[in-house]
């Protein structure tokens, strides 16, 4: 067991939260963007935004873990040298990105960006909405993420779909696999996108997927933005017989003139699925975690790559 070790987040306002750490841990300060500040440095805490593109950089020390701020890793391998143990940031954005998944799906099932559109030019006008309750929602990517918005849709009497990429069986229940999806589309209201981003989920929500849901059906997307195929959501969404709410789009950033901005019938959000309050606490909570599993000897929590 180690008696020292070093580690690296990217800026004094995550070394603050982190707080006190036992003797020998010394919390340092690396943002990628200057030279490593230590030759070892045994825990690597990379930027949240735009630290994947750098990873390389892990290589310049030596390392015993990376630990990611995102519960995401697609693509991650191939930027990481050799040697590498790589985890990702299961229980800090579960909550926060089940808020999101929630208020996206509310706000498009109760009308609000067309509230927020007369409101802008001082229109008073009473619509009907489907409204949430009594729907039947199918949660598309059944992990922790998606167990998060089951818990917060179920108060809202809703009928709850889940679906993984094969079937099994759990405390709630049955959960299909993705080779249900064509008998179980046709009679959805809302379908939950919440994925990971895999060769076999690439461009998973396409033209079949969208064909086979009823009109007006909803499709909210807080998953990655290449698991849904942006050519077939455009043309679905144009013919009005789909309505979108997305946090997440392929390309991303979406491009200012790109189509999907001036459609009525789509809620776009910009790839926020995690950015509450509560990351930056529940953040230091794993930090303090692995600095606890790296000094008693012990397997780091949420281990997904070892290059």
């Amino acid at each position: 067991m180690p008696d020292s070790l070093v580690v690296s987040v990217p800026d004094a306002r995550l070394a603050y939260a982190v707080g006190d750490v036992p003797d020998g841990v010394e919390i340092v300060e690396w943002d990628f963007q200057s030279d490593p500040p230590r030759s070892r440095i045994d825990l690597i805490v990379p930027p949240y935004m735009g630290g994947s593109s750098r990873l390389g950089r892990v290589g310049e020390v030596e390392n015993t873990l990376v630990q990611s701020q995102s519960i995401g890793y697609d693509g991650v391998e191939d930027l990481l040298p050799d040697g590498i143990t790589y985890a990702n940031a299961t229980t800090v954005h579960e909550t926060a990105t089940a808020e999101l998944a929630l208020t996206l799906t509310l706000a498009a099932q109760r009308g609000l960006p067309q509230f927020v559109r007369d409101a802008e030019s001082g229109t008073w006008k009473s619509r009907m909405h489907p409204g949430l309750a009594d729907k039947r929602v199918m949660i598309l990517g059944y992990g922790g993420v998606g167990r998060a918005i089951e818990d917060r849709l179920l108060p809202f009497e809703v009928e709850v779909v889940r679906v993984a990429s094969k079937p099994r069986s759990d405390d709630r229940g049955h959960v299909y696999g993705t080779d249900d999806l064509p008998e179980l589309l046709p009679d959805l209201d809302i379908v939950i996108v919440v994925t990971p981003l895999t060769p076999s989920t690439a461009g998973l929500v396409g033209d079949d997927v969208l064909s086979a849901l009823p009109d007006g059906a909803l499709v909210v997307n807080v998953a990655r933005g290449q698991v849904a195929d942006t050519d077939a959501l455009v043309s679905h969404a144009t013919e009005g017989r789909i309505r979108l709410a997305l946090d997440v789009t392929d390309p991303e950033p979406l491009p200012q003139d790109h189509p999907l901005w001036s459609l009525e019938n789509v809620l776009i959000s910009p790839h926020v699925g995690g950015a509450s309050g509560a990351m930056l606490p529940r953040m230091a909570a794993l930090i303090r975690r692995q600095i606890g599993h790296l000094l008693a000897g012990e397997d780091p929590e949420n281990i997904v790559l070892r290059t």
